[in-house]
């Protein structure tokens, strides 16, 4: 298995309501040079979370305590920029496992998506409903059910459907990558070819 299955999530969020966020701003381009994927939540929105000195910023969210759970609300167009997967990396090395917005950038929703993150894209007006919620209780609870395809705010049980590709929400069920799904039609692909040998 490559990453953690992922069928129901509920849990605290952490809010990021700014627009066009993009991947620089993610795990900025100085922090690329590694090739395991490993450390890269340490540099999270490095330039966001820290000042110079390495000092961190206390007006960020990430550095309030208040603030806690494995969602990142973020603002519209979330993940624009180079096509870096480092990005997604970050989101999930730092502990988030879903990633809400009222629009993703295609290339940084498909990385998410192969690293085991849940990009939820609902309308700006339910977008507006949670950051509402957790303006009013910073531990309020958001359950997203991959299976069914839907996010509710508990506290208030406003709910907003979601889409997602079939063989996406396969691979994230089962915790797959697409190596990983290959592995697991082995024996199908190995008595395929079986039947076609000449």
């Amino acid at each position: 298995m490559a990453y953690d299955k992922f069928t129901t999530l509920t849990s605290s969020a952490v809010p990021l309501p700014i627009e066009n966020v993009d991947t620089d701003q993610i795990i900025p381009a100085r922090f690329l040079k590694a090739t395991k994927r490993e450390a890269f939540g340490d540099n999270l929105f490095r330039d966001w979370r820290y000042n110079a000195d390495d000092s961190p910023k206390k007006d960020f969210v990430l550095n309030n305590p208040i603030y806690t759970g494995k969602i990142l609300v973020g603002g519209n167009n979330f993940g624009s920029g180079s096509s870096r997967e480092h990005a997604a990396w970050a989101i999930y090395d730092y502990g988030f496992r879903c990633v809400v917005s009222s629009f993703f950038a295609d290339i940084f929703k498909n990385n998410a998506i192969n690293m085991g993150i849940l990009p939820v894209q609902v309308s700006p007006e339910f977008l507006t409903q949670i950051f509402t919620a957790i303006e009013l209780d910073p531990h309020t609870k958001i359950e997203v059910s991959l299976p069914n395809q839907t996010i509710t705010i508990l506290a208030t049980g406003a709910s907003q459907s979601f889409e997602m590709n079939g063989y996406k929400k396969n691979n994230l069920i089962n915790g797959f990558d697409d190596i990983d799904y290959l592995q697991a039609m082995k024996s199908e692909i190995s008595a395929f070819a079986a039947a076609r040998a000449v």
